[in-house]
């Protein structure tokens, strides 16, 4: 039997609300899963990709994960893992630094066995790039018991898929009885044909629609008595830092008042508030509502009116869901299939922590930037590898438009 811990979309340094609190949060995830990985005795641990937030991660997120993977090591537990859409560069991955650090394992297309599984890779890639590849994997080793695909990317049958599963599985050289996804934030569970098919989902909240408990999978391979793969998927939830989901239906003649009072029903300690107002009455100042949330001792508190930003989250709305705004613009920049740089500008121009004098300077220093590694250079806008995420994706804007004094690229090490 061989056990390991699937994981991914950690998303580390991502400065969620540009909170610096929100961002130790997101390391402090997946530092509780190598814990827990170390404890539990597993096998392995397998990222499905997004390790980091961006490509070029700030220095004390970077030193975190290493320290992380170093305790992993210590144990001799592997770190299987592959690249994500977040972290793809045109070249050499951060992956691949810590895999000649001897901390990690690139998965691909040829195995890599961890007790009778024989695993495999398959980074994100673009859906303008999808149709040229092949699926050919090496021939598993012949005392495997069972094999796994680790990708990234939303695959079918799961919600806003772009990318066929079955198709998939028919191409490919090698019979998988698992495949173990990333990118798609909400953890959920299918059978493709005879294979088994799981999201891990995220190990933080990356955006206020992500109610849902975060944390991994475990799975487990093995044999029946007839010598036939098994597959055991198993989910464990993290604790992570709790956000208090205050839904506010104003009657008529309501306002400031009642959603103050309804804010104070919740336990704020230390805890993100998201306020969501609908229904009939006064209009609210998020001012005030915000104010009450960190006086009953929130970390931080957003809040939205859906009456100011497309009518009563309540109504059936084709093809965007303003129960999270950030979520609707994110599935529209998804459409556009942008590249990494693309994305960035985009985030960029959106970043209300941008003073509007300094986004020039700031959009000058990214098209340099991708001038000087050679991204422009007759390349396709999606052929850098990347696209943003889907709903329960992490894309709302962040450290892409941070100060780079602590930022590092792979030459500051290789």
């Amino acid at each position: 039997m061989t056990r390991v811990i699937h994981t991914g979309d950690t998303h580390v340094g991502y400065r969620q609300y540009h909170s610096p609190d929100r961002r130790q949060d997101f390391l402090d995830a997946f530092e509780a899963v190598i814990d827990d990985a170390i404890a539990s005795d597993c096998h392995a641990v397998v990222h499905a990709g997004d390790l980091f937030h961006d490509r070029r991660p700030d220095l004390p997120d970077l030193l975190g994960v290493l320290s992380a993977l170093r305790r992993l090591d210590a144990a001799d537990v592997p770190f299987l893992a592959i690249v994500g859409n977040h972290e793809a560069t045109r070249g050499s991955q951060w992956l691949d630094l810590f895999e000649n650090l001897g901390l990690a394992t690139r998965l691909g297309a040829d195995p890599t066995a961890v007790g009778d599984t024989a695993f495999y890779g398959l980074d994100h890639v673009p859906r303008s790039r999808r149709d040229d590849l092949d699926y050919d994997f090496a021939p598993p080793p012949a005392d495997a018991e069972a094999t796994a695909l680790v990708g990234h990317g939303l695959f079918t049958p799961f919600p806003h898929a772009d990318w066929d599963t079955e198709a998939m599985l028919d191409a490919a050289t090698v019979d998988f009885d698992a495949v173990l996804l990333g990118d798609n934030h909400v953890a959920d569970t299918a059978q493709v044909d005879d294979t088994w098919v799981t999201y891990c989902g995220s190990t933080e909240r990356a955006s206020a629609d992500e109610r849902d408990a975060r944390g991994y999978n475990l799975v487990e391979f093995g044999a029946d008595a007839g010598g036939d793969a098994t597959v055991d998927i198993r989910r464990r939830s993290l604790d992570t830092r709790p956000f208090a989901f205050v839904d506010v239906e104003l009657a008529e003649g309501e306002g400031v008042e009642r959603v103050r009072e309804r804010v104070r029903e919740y336990d704020l300690s230390d805890a993100v508030a998201v306020v969501s107002i609908t229904g009939e009455g006064d209009p609210v100042t998020p001012a005030a509502i915000e104010d009450a949330a960190l006086e009953e001792g929130a970390l931080l508190a957003r809040v939205t009116d859906h009456r100011a930003v497309g009518g009563d989250a309540s109504e059936a709305m084709p093809d965007v869901d303003f129960a999270d705004p950030d979520a609707a613009v994110r599935e529209r920049v998804r459409e556009m299939d942008l590249s990494n740089l693309g994305r960035r500008l985009d985030e960029t121009i959106r970043d209300d922590a941008v003073a509007d004098s300094n986004v020039r300077d700031r959009v000058a220093s990214a098209v340099g930037e991708a001038v000087a590694d050679g991204a422009l250079d007759g390349s396709s806008g999606a052929d850098d590898g990347t696209t943003a995420d889907a709903d329960g994706g992490a894309d709302e804007a962040g450290d892409a438009t941070d100060d780079e004094q602590d930022q590092v690229s792979m030459g500051d090490f290789l």
